[in-house]
């Protein structure tokens, strides 16, 4: 005799927010990056006056993320910041 059982549907979050342990804060943070060369092109308009084209980065260091709030270190949410970047 075969006997049913179902299985409880686990429900995964559809939305997960990033929160400050320290302070809740969940909406204002930073980043900050070491060793890095930030190159920008500028054109100069005709009447002197110059306007930036274009912005290009590199990061040789490390990427730290904090709560600016509280300044509380959340650099092992970083990833995750990441992904969710858009």
């Amino acid at each position: 005799m075969r006997t049913s059982t179902k299985k409880a549907a686990i429900k995964l979050p559809t939305k997960i927010r990033i929160v400050c342990p320290t302070c809740g804060n969940d909406t204002d943070f930073y980043e900050v990056a070491e060793g890095v060369i930030l190159t920008t092109r500028y054109t100069q308009n005709e009447d002197g006056s110059f306007t930036p084209i274009s912005d290009d980065s590199q990061v040789f260091g490390e990427i730290k993320f904090y709560c600016n709030e509280c300044d509380e270190d959340l650099t092992q949410f970083h990833k995750h910041f990441l992904e969710m970047l858009f």
